[in-house]
């Protein structure tokens, strides 16, 4: 029943992606939502991914610093550790975590409270596609920002080092800049990215599903969202397994 369960709703989240990629009827009203969506679901995140970046690349420079380093280990593994840490896993996937917390919640009670109050009904009476044209702009808009969250995310964390290095005293600014410096592969740079795309169509797809799919009334709404937070985060976590492994 479990498997069954799963299936069918694996099933329905792929007739509604057919539907959302189906071509638009006027790129001018998509092109309007797109950006909308850009501004909204990107731009509006860049305050809580600085702050948060910042704050555990201070963290993870302190903690390797302060428990891995000994006597018989060159002084740059700091910054060699952090610089590691933020490209290959928090700027992506740990922060398309938080993410998914922020836009998933948002757009699975902005297309529940839609669906409960027949707007969305509305729009199919007007002939409208609206599965395309209230979810393709968010996932287009997302997947657009989520490169410069990453770049944001990691100067973010190495400015969060350099901040715990200079106030902490805990190591010298020249030495977390030969750790940073070592052995730097832009792959890992790329890796993250390409990434954090397919997480961001994840944590929109998903919550949009939810949201779409939702019955009933405002409490409804509150399961769709919180169900879909949920449901987008073990995604990313599974998927982050096979994406490592296939990138790397």
């Amino acid at each position: 029943m479990i498997l069954s369960s799963y299936l069918h709703a694996l099933g329905r989240y792929l007739m509604l992606m057919g539907r959302v990629f189906s071509v638009p009827e006027k790129f001018v009203m998509y092109w309007r939502q797109y950006v909308k969506e850009m501004i909204k679901l990107g731009l509006d995140s860049i305050v809580i991914v600085l702050i948060v970046s910042f704050f555990i690349g201070a963290v993870i420079c302190i903690q390797i610093k302060m428990n891995i380093e000994s006597a018989w280990m060159p002084h740059w593994v700091s910054g060699y550790v952090t610089r590691e840490i933020m490209l290959l896993e928090f700027s992506s996937s740990i922060m398309c975590l938080i993410l998914s917390g922020k836009v998933g919640s948002n757009i699975a009670t902005e297309i529940g409270t839609m669906r409960v109050t027949q707007q969305i009904d509305a729009l199919e009476i007007m002939g409208v596609n609206s599965a395309s044209y209230l979810i393709l702009p968010k996932i287009a808009g997302m997947i657009t920002m989520m490169p410069l969250l990453v770049i944001l995310s990691t100067v973010s964390g190495i400015l969060g080092a350099y901040a715990a290095a200079y106030i902490g005293h805990i190591l010298t600014p020249a030495h977390l800049t030969e750790g940073l410096q070592y052995d730097f592969h832009p792959w890992f740079f790329w890796m993250g990215v390409v990434k954090s795309l397919f997480f961001a169509f994840i944590i929109t797809s998903v919550p949009a599903y939810y949201g779409y799919r939702v019955e009933g009334g405002s409490v409804e709404v509150g399961k769709a969202s919180t169900d879909a937070v949920v449901a987008s985060s073990m995604i990313v976590l599974f998927s982050d397994i096979f994406l490592t492994r296939l990138l790397s």
